[in-house]
């Protein structure tokens, strides 16, 4: 062979060259020899002698596979285990990784018009201080849909009701803690179903804390349990309700890591770490306002002037379907894919890509007197329809009487799976 720059003939048919391959595959050279090291495209042929790369044209497919996939942004590592894949099973693999890559910028998105509401606010109050001559910042509140109109009383929940759309206080925080001191009363229960045996959902209801956690795998019981626990204020110094929105998302980061370590913890014991965990909606409680954390399938629902609204985004395959458009809602009820988590508390240790993947969303939520919430794991939400939860939610007169009705509801529908609920009411302090 004298030279890299010549065609070569193999058995298998006419090999071309590493510069002609490049030219093929559009690909450079130099990622080309890096694709072999990394053992991501090997060569067809590697001349013994001096060391000159052939590749069989037959290759380009999936050397262009390797140039898109490094378009989106995909890790070599990830690339690497979806080139061995079958074309079906490699495009659930890219789906699932766009959805991830979604979720995740929609986090920051949202992090970043707080920071821009905040910053602003603070910017407007400066300019009202007299002598100061710096720019001016946006006035008024940095609530961003509407969470303002049409809040009934503590004590009234009738009304039109609608889900789905228009959630209310989003993101935004409050400018300032609330001028009526607020309390939150609540109940939570567990069920294990009618079809399981044992029960790995968990929840937890106090004044400062509401949880829910679906566990899975064989350390399932005792992840969704460690999750909880590593929220509960002991562990992130909830007592004190004056903390402000800043100190309130770093604690609602600096805890969503805490579960995600306590969760490791729990089920490194078990023979398959990776497989299991658990996912996890919770809401931590200040006194003036909630911040909410959350991972996975299981969801949060508010109950606002009559209508019911979905507070969470599922972090599940089937879920990312219906976004793109790609699956109707009454398809994903019955779509075999239905229970795959894009994003979830795991066990084993994570690269740090992986990791901050992995990581829950955190948000900040205005809350107004007579507000109720429903948090709920899939054993509920993916059996019993919206307009029946929101039936359920409306007409119990206290949330122990509402979380009795739904497990009775999950049970009327087959109860194929465990259940956890909890529901909280916000009330006048000096009412509770």
């Amino acid at each position: 062979m004298a030279c890299e720059g010549r065609a070569v003939g193999a058995a298998s048919g006419e090999l071309v060259t590493i510069g002609e391959f490049a030219r093929l595959s559009r690909l450079s050279a130099k990622a080309l020899r890096r694709y072999d090291e990394l053992g991501l495209l090997r060569p067809a042929l590697v001349d013994p002698v001096n060391g000159y790369r052939y590749y069989d044209p037959a290759q380009v497919e999936g050397a262009r596979l390797v140039a898109w996939l490094r378009r989106i942004g995909m890790p070599l590592s990830r690339i690497g285990r979806i080139v061995a894949l079958d074309a079906g099973a490699a495009a659930v693999e890219i789906r699932a990784y766009w959805a991830r890559v979604e979720a995740e910028t929609a986090a920051r998105r949202d992090l970043a018009m707080y920071l821009v509401d905040h910053l602003s606010a603070e910017g407007g109050a400066m300019s009202r201080i007299p002598g100061n001559t710096g720019s001016t910042g946006k006035a008024g509140g940095t609530s961003k849909a509407g969470g303002t109109g049409g809040v009934e009383g503590t004590g009234s929940r009738a009304g039109r009701g609608s889900s789905g759309s228009g959630v209310p206080g989003g993101s935004g925080v409050l400018g300032g803690p609330v001028a009526v001191p607020l309390a939150i009363r609540c109940a939570a229960l567990t069920d294990t179903g009618a079809v399981r045996t044992t029960n790995q959902d968990a929840a937890f209801a106090g004044p400062r804390l509401l949880a829910v956690a679906d566990g899975f795998g064989e350390g399932g019981a005792e992840a969704s349990a460690a999750a909880i626990e590593a929220l509960k204020p002991t562990a992130w110094g909830g007592g004190d309700g004056a903390l402000s929105a800043a100190d309130l998302l770093n604690a609602l980061e600096d805890t969503a890591d805490s579960a995600s370590r306590a969760v490791r913890d729990a089920v490194a014991p078990c023979a398959d770490p990776d497989g299991s965990g658990t996912t996890l909606t919770a809401m931590l409680w200040t006194g003036s306002r909630l911040g909410l954390v959350h991972i996975g399938d299981s969801r949060a629902y508010l109950l606002r002037g009559g209508e019911l609204f979905r507070i969470t985004h599922d972090h599940s395959l089937v879920q990312s379907m219906i976004d793109d458009g790609s699956l109707s809602r009454e398809e994903a009820a019955s779509h075999p894919g239905r229970a795959l988590l894009l994003k979830a508390l795991v066990g084993e240790a994570r690269s740090a890509p992986v990791a901050v993947a992995c990581r829950p969303d955190v948000r900040l939520r205005e809350v107004l007197a007579g507000d109720r919430y429903l948090l709920c794991s899939d054993g509920l939400s993916a059996v019993v329809d919206e307009a029946e939860l929101r039936a359920a939610v409306i007409t119990a007169e206290v949330p122990e009487a509402a979380v009795r009705r739904l497990v009775g509801l999950a049970h009327a529908a087959g109860g194929p799976d465990n259940v956890a609920c909890v529901v909280a009411d916000v009330v006048v302090a000096a009412e509770e």
